[in-house]
C-alpha cells in the first residue's frame, strides 16, 4: 500500500504544485500575457516559426525533455535506496526544474525564439555567450553521438519494439499533413492515432513481423547510428508541422497513455497483489523491496554530489533549456500557453521519474529471473538488479529494471508479459528517438549561431567570399552536425580495437562527461534567467539558490571524477581534457557574472534589431 500512496501522493503534490507555484510564476514574476506577440507569429516562415496549438507544442516538448533521462537516471540511483531518489525528483521538478523549463522558454519567447546561448550574449556580454554556446554544441554532441547507440541497444534488447517505433514515422507525416492542410480538430486524428499505435505494439510482432524485427535487431550498432542521423537530418531540416510536430505529438499520446496504464497496473497489484510469478503460485503482495537509504553500495560513488548528477531529467535537466528556447519557443502562439508547455511538462516528467523509482524498487519485486533461470521475489529481485554498482550500470540493466518492474504493474491487470514488455520497450524507444531528432535540430540553431558569430568577427577584404557562409544555412549546418557526431560514434568505446562490431560505441568515451555537462547548463540558464529579471527589478530569489546549487553540484562531481580517470589502467584522456576546459569555462562565465551583477540592476539590454519581413506568407499555422 505504501507504494501506491507515493504514487498518489506525487501525483496530488504535482497538480497543487501547477496550480500554486507554478501559477505564481506565471502571474506575479513573468507576467504572461496572453495578448503578447510571440516569435512564432511575429517570424512566420512555415518551417520552424509556426504557431502551434498548446496541446500539439505540449507533445513535442515533453517527448523532447523526457528522452531515456528520466527512466536511466532514476534506476541507477535507486542504488542508493529509494528514499534520495525520490526526495529529489519530487523536490527538484517543482522548484528548481520546471522553474528552470519555465523561465528558459519565456525568455526566449521575448528574445524572438533565440536560444539561452544567444541571449547570454545581451543579457550578460559577448564572451558569455560564446562560451555558453561553446558548452551547448558539446553536450548536443554528446546526445547525438550517444543517442544512436541507446536505441540500438533498446531494440537489441527488445525486438518486439521495432516496428512499432518506426511506423511512427509515416504515421506521423501522414497525420502532420492532413491536420496541417485539411485544419481538422486534432480529436479524431489523435483518436486514429492512438488506435493504430497500439495495435501496432499487439499485434508489431506476429508472423512476418516478427522476422522483420529480428533481422533489425541484428543490425550493427554503427548501421543503427548511421540510420538515425540520417533519419534526424531529414527531420531537422523538413518544416517542424511535417514531422517532428506530428511524431511528438502522436508519441506523447502513447506515452502519457502508457503512464495511465502503469498507474492502473500499480493500482492492481496494491489491491489484488502481481501477478503468479510461477503457474499455480499464489499473487506476491506489491511492497518496496529495496531500502530506503543504501549508504554504502559496492562500488557506487558519493552520494552527494553523484545523485544530483545521476538524476537530472526528471529533477531538473539542462538539456530541457535548449528545447525550451531552441523549438517550443518558436511554436508557441500565446504567451500565457507557457505555463502549461514547460512548467507543466517538467511535472509530467517528475511523475513519470517517480513511476519509474516505484517500478524498481517495488515492480521488479514481484518477480524478475535471476541469473540461474529461477524466479526471485522481493529483496532478493531487487539484489538481482542492484547488487553493485556495476551489476546496475549497463544500459540493459538500467532500462531492464524498469521495463520489468513496470511490466509486472501491467500484468497485475492481467495484460500478458509479451504485451506488456513490448509496450514499455516501445516506451523507452520512442521517447529516445524523439529526443534525439529534437537535439539534431537544436544543434543546427547552435552551429549557425557560432557561424554567424565567427563570420562577424572575421576581416575580410571588401566582397571576399565568407568561408563560414554554409554553416549558416540549415543544410549545411546539419550536415556539419551529424557528421561530427557520426565520426565520435563511429569510433570504438575506450580501451576497444576498431573493428565492424566496436564502431558506433564511441559515444561512450564522452558520455561520462553529460551527467555534469547537462547539469552545468541548467546551472548556465538559470544565470541568464537571473539577469534578465535583475535588469528589470524583478525578484530573483527563487531563482537564486537553485541557480548555485545546479553550479556546485555537477562542477563537484565533475572534479571529483577526474582522478579516478587519470588513475586508470587507460585513461580517457578525450574526457579528462575536456572535463577540466569545461569547469575552466564555468569558473569564467561565473566571474563575469559577479563583476557585472552590481552594475546592471533595472538596467534593460539593448533591444534587438528590427524586424525583417518573413519570406514565406504570414498567418500558417502548425497543427
Amino acid at each position: 500500500m505504501t507504494t501506491l500512496l507515493i504514487a498518489l501522493g506525487a501525483g496530488v503534490a504535482y497538480l497543487i504544485a501547477y496550480h500554486t507555484y507554478g501559477r505564481w510564476l506565471a502571474r506575479k514574476i513573468f507576467r504572461l500575457d496572453p495578448q503578447a506577440m510571440v516569435p512564432s507569429v511575429a517570424l512566420n516562415d512555415n518551417n520552424d516559426y509556426v504557431p502551434t496549438s498548446k496541446s500539439v507544442v505540449f507533445g513535442h516538448h515533453f517527448t523532447s525533455i523526457a528522452g531515456t533521462g528520466p527512466i536511466v537516471g532514476p534506476a541507477i540511483a535507486v542504488m542508493w535506496g529509494w528514499l534520495p531518489a525520490l526526495i529529489w525528483v519530487l523536490v527538484g521538478s517543482v522548484i528548481i526544474g520546471a522553474v528552470h523549463d519555465l523561465g528558459s522558454l519565456v525568455v526566449s519567447l521575448r528574445n524572438r525564439g533565440q536560444t539561452v546561448g544567444d541571449i547570454a550574449g545581451r543579457v550578460l556580454n559577448k564572451r558569455v555567450r560564446l562560451l555558453f554556446l561553446l558548452v551547448l554544441f558539446l553536450a548536443l554532441t554528446i546526445i547525438l553521438a550517444i543517442f544512436g547507440l541507446v536505441i540500438a541497444a533498446v531494440f537489441r534488447q527488445y525486438p518486439a519494439s521495432i516496428f512499432p517505433c518506426l511506423i511512427q514515422i509515416p504515421l506521423a507525416i501522414i497525420i502532420g499533413v492532413w491536420l496541417h492542410s485539411k485544419g481538422v480538430h486534432l480529436m479524431a486524428p489523435s483518436l486514429l492515432a492512438l488506435a493504430i499505435m497500439y495495435l501496432s505494439v499487439i499485434f508489431g510482432d506476429w508472423g512476418p513481423l516478427h522476422a522483420f524485427n529480428s533481422t533489425l535487431a541484428q543490425w550493427s550498432t554503427i548501421t543503427w547510428v548511421m540510420f538515425l542521423l540520417i533519419y534526424s537530418y531529414i527531420a531537422s531540416v523538413l518544416p517542424v508541422w511535417t514531422l517532428l510536430q506530428p511524431r511528438d505529438y502522436i508519441n506523447s499520446l502513447q506515452l502519457i497513455s502508457a503512464l495511465v496504464l502503469i498507474v492502473a497496473g500499480l493500482l492492481a497489484a496494491a489491491m489484488l497483489g502481481g501477478a503468479p510469478p510461477v503457474e499455480g503460485a499464489a499473487r506476491p503482495a506489491l511492497e518496496i523491496a529495496a531500502p530506503a537509504i543504501r549508504a554504502d553500495p559496492v562500488g557506487a560513488p558519493a552520494l552527494i554530489p553523484f545523485l544530483f548528477i545521476t538524476v537530472a531529467c526528471g529533477a531538473c535537466s539542462g538539456f530541457h533549456c535548449l528545447v525550451s528556447s531552441g523549438t517550443s519557443s518558436k511554436q508557441l502562439k500565446c504567451e500565457s500557453d507557457a505555463q502549461f508547455v514547460a512548467y507543466g511538462s517538467m511535472l509530467t516528467e517528475g511523475f513519470l521519474a517517480t513511476l519509474v523509482i516505484l517500478a524498481c524498487v517495488a515492480g521488479l519485486g514481484l518477480g524478475v529471473a535471476a541469473q540461474d533461470g529461477a524466479i526471485a521475489t522481493g529483496h532478493d529481485a531487487y539484489m538481482v538488479r542492484y547488487s553493485s554498482w556495476q551489476a546496475a550500470g549497463g544500459l540493459g540493466a538500467k532500462v531492464g529494471a524498469f521495463v520489468d518492474g513496470s511490466a509486472n504493474f501491467l500484468k497485475a491487470m492481467g495484460i500478458g508479459a509479451t504485451a506488456a514488455v513490448a509496450l514499455m520497450g516501445v516506451l523507452v524507444a520512442s521517447f529516445a528517438g524523439t529526443t534525439m531528432d529534437t537535439a539534431c535540430r537544436l544543434q543546427r540553431y547552435v552551429v549557425q549561431e557560432l557561424a554567424n558569430t565567427f563570420s562577424k568577427g572575421d576581416e575580410r577584404p571588401t566582397g571576399a567570399a565568407n568561408p563560414m557562409a554554409w554553416l549558416s544555412n540549415k543544410h549545411g549546418a546539419t550536415v556539419f552536425a551529424i557528421i561530427v557526431a557520426g565520426v565520435i560514434a563511429a569510433m570504438p568505446k575506450p580501451g576497444a580495437d576498431l573493428t565492424w562490431q566496436t564502431s558506433g560505441t564511441g559515444g561512450l568515451i564522452l558520455w561520462p562527461l553529460f551527467g555534469a555537462t547537462n547539469q552545468l547548463l541548467a546551472g548556465l540558464a538559470f544565470l541568464v534567467i537571473s539577469f534578465y529579471l535583475w535588469r528589470r527589478r524583478t525578484p530573483v530569489w527563487f531563482i537564486a539558490i537553485p541557480m548555485i546549487f545546479m553550479l556546485i553540484m555537477p562542477a563537484w562531481a565533475m572534479m571529483a571524477q577526474i582522478p579516478s580517470w587519470l588513475q586508470s589502467d587507460q585513461p580517457n584522456w578525450i574526457a579528462i581534457v575536456i572535463a577540466m576546459a569545461t569547469v575552466a569555462l564555468e569558473a569564467w562565465m561565473v566571474i563575469e557574472a559577479i563583476v557585472l551583477w552590481p552594475r546592471v540592476k533595472g538596467v534593460v539590454e539593448q533591444t534587438l534589431p528590427p524586424l525583417v519581413a518573413p519570406e514565406a506568407p504570414t498567418g500558417v499555422e502548425g497543427i
